[in-house]
């Protein structure tokens, strides 16, 4: 199977809402999100035979959660010459305000 670029489904807050509530029970102690700037984002978007971003789970060196982000072309292969981005803004502490995504 190829990528195309169109991957991924549009959920309802509500349904978005109870995925991370399940995640938030599961795992309290775990950060609710990370924050990463459209500049970055289009950075490794506007890279050559980028057509999405792959995120992988990661744990730093004292425990905490992260997430890098990298490119990926058509044949599923992710793009480790271009941009890898990590170091976020976790969530918390910057959540901004209460919603049915960082709140229950």
């Amino acid at each position: 199977m190829a990528f195309n670029g169109n991957e991924g489904s549009f959920i309802t807050l509500s349904e978005a809402g109870q995925l991370t509530s399940n995640h938030r029970q599961a795992i309290p102690a775990a950060i609710k999100g990370e924050f990463f700037g459209k500049e970055k984002l289009q950075q490794i978007l506007d890279e050559d035979k980028c057509i999405g971003i792959r995120c992988y789970y990661g744990e730093g060196g004292n425990g905490d959660w992260k997430l890098v982000l990298v490119g990926a072309d058509e044949d599923e292969n992710d793009l480790t010459d271009g941009y890898i981005l990590e170091t976020g803004y976790p969530c918390p502490p910057n959540c901004g305000n209460d919603n049915e995504l960082n709140s229950d």
